[in-house]
Formats: C-alpha cells, sequence, structure tokens
C-alpha cells in the first residue's frame, strides 16, 4: 500500500472516500464506520467548526471536541490531539438506558438500510430525560436546552434560527420546538450519506487525518488502512464533571449546566485494544 501524506496511490484521499461512499450506497447491505490518524491531526479545529456549521449547534452542543493532552517530561514532551465523535457503538449503553429504545422509537441502534452501524435519535420520540447523557461513556452526547449564541444581543442572528436537516428532516430552530429539549449526538452526518455526501468533519479536514466508509468492504479505503495499521479504540472518557448523576438532577437545567455537571464534552480519551461498547470509530494512535 502507497501512502505518502493526504494522497493514496497518487490520488487525493478524500475523493476515493466519495467513491467508497457511492459505492458501499449501491450495495444492499453495508455498516458505516470511521477511522482518525491521530498522526496527522494538527488541532486546528476544522472538523469542529464544519460540524457546528453544519448541525447549526446551540450553545452547549458540540459533536466532535477536539481533545488536547501533553505527555512526558521535558525534554521529552509531545503532544497528541483526539478528535471524538460519536462512536456509533454496536453495543451502545445510551440505548440500553433509553427507557423509549427501539427502531423508530427515541435512540436505536440501527443494523439495516442507509443508517445501518449508527445509533439513532429520533426527536419526535425523545422524552428528555437525560438517561442516555449519563449513560455515554465518551461524554457523546447532551440535552439542548434551546439556548442561542446571541440571546441578549439587540436580535437574534438569522443563521441561529436557520433550520438543521439532521436525519434528513428539516428542524426549525424556534422556542418549544423539537430538537429543542432533546438529546443531541453525532450522526455520520446521516443527512449526507443519504445523499452520497462525505460526513463534514471528514470533508473539513486539512490534514485527511479522517477515513470513512463500510470496513467490511475490501475495496474501501477505510479497510486497507486499518488492515495496515495497529487500531485502537477508546475506552471511556474522563472529565471533570460529577462522579454520581441521576437523570432528574438533569431538569431545567442549561446546555452549559448540564456539560459542566456531566463534564460533557470530555477531557481526556481513555484508549484500548477493545471496548465492550465495541465502538465503530477507531484510532491510529501516534
Amino acid at each position: 500500500m502507497i501512502m505518502e501524506g493526504p494522497m493514496y496511490e497518487g490520488r487525493d484521499e478524500l475523493a476515493i472516500i466519495q467513491e467508497d461512499i457511492k459505492r458501499a450506497l449501491a450495495k444492499p447491505v453495508r455498516r458505516w464506520a470511521m477511522l482518525i490518524d491521530l498522526r496527522r491531526c494538527v488541532l486546528c479545529h476544522a472538523c469542529t467548526a464544519g460540524c457546528v456549521a453544519e448541525q447549526k449547534s446551540p450553545p452547549g452542543i458540540i459533536y466532535r471536541p477536539v481533545y488536547e493532552e501533553e505527555m512526558g517530561i521535558y525534554p521529552a514532551v509531545k503532544r497528541r490531539f483526539t478528535p471524538r465523535p460519536c462512536l456509533q457503538c454496536d453495543n451502545p449503553p445510551c440505548v440500553q438506558a433509553c427507557p423509549n429504545k427501539g427502531e423508530g422509537k427515541a435512540t436505536w441502534k440501527s443494523t439495516k438500510g442507509i443508517s445501518a452501524g449508527i445509533v439513532m435519535i429520533n426527536y419526535m420520540e425523545c422524552i428528555g430525560c437525560g438517561r442516555c447523557v449519563i449513560a455515554c461513556p465518551y461524554k457523546a452526547r447532551n440535552l439542548d436546552s434551546g439556548a442561542f449564541y446571541t440571546e441578549g444581543t439587540p436580535n437574534i442572528e438569522s443563521y441561529e434560527t436557520s433550520p438543521t436537516w439532521e436525519y434528513s428532516r428539516k428542524w426549525p430552530r424556534e422556542k418549544n420546538h423539537v430538537p429543542i429539549g432533546n438529546a443531541r449526538k453525532c450522526h455520520f452526518c446521516y443527512h449526507r450519506l443519504k445523499n452520497g455526501m462525505v460526513p463534514m468533519c471528514v470533508s473539513t479536514c486539512i490534514a485527511r487525518a479522517n477515513y470513512f466508509g463500510d470496513p467490511d468492504d475490501k475495496e474501501s479505503l477505510i479497510y486497507k488502512v486499518i488492515k495496515a495499521n495497529k487500531i485502537s479504540v477508546l475506552r471511556s472518557v474522563k472529565s471533570n464533571g460529577a462522579a454520581k448523576l441521576t437523570f432528574a438532577q438533569l431538569k431545567d437545567l442549561t446546555s452549559e449546566e448540564i456539560a459542566t455537571k456531566t463534564g460533557y464534552p470530555g477531557k481526556t480519551p481513555v484508549f484500548a485494544e477493545t471496548s465492550l461498547t465495541k465502538p465503530r470509530v477507531y484510532y491510529i494512535l501516534p
């Protein structure tokens, strides 16, 4: 396998990933996954900014944080940057914790159709109890309290009130309208995948640190890179949030207040060879 920077055999990796997605969509079965090469991440936050713009993320909601760590003792010091989307676990604790779980209900692990491999949320069925927020060991979920960045200014800006198209539906940004009050998280840009497009975080990465597609497809770039490297997964994410919380303690709190109590969106990644949650986001460590 010939790899030089963001090129694979003389071609831009992003163009190959685009082809992989279209080929996967043409097949009767596919299961999406992501691979992130931490050797390439430069902490530019382009993935975070692109995600916020794509999803119209309000205050207190961030699907794609990047953790920054410094390790070692001078002069042998190194830094590591870790983007953390939802890990789309095959054994998701968030789904197990949901009182309204099941396909088409509040949240479920999709195993068929275009969404196969993704942990889905149905905003119309979510009751906003917060159990999934507490259950996620990766700090990947939070409740949307309906805040706006430009609240308290003369006008709430139009870019904050424009609708989002998550899960391929139009969601107006209005008080008392879902997804306000609901749990929110990364969904691999399902609305983009459905139209054959690359997830926003993958397309905005200046270092081509992300690979995406169906890892069971032996023609795909993600399959080839996984086979050529030692792969790790996240076992958990540590934070400064409260050690023990009940969902009742989240009632009537803003997204920012919930984030403070739960430690969302996390601070320190803990890697392992495997995890009981069976994540579908894989990492190459530096």
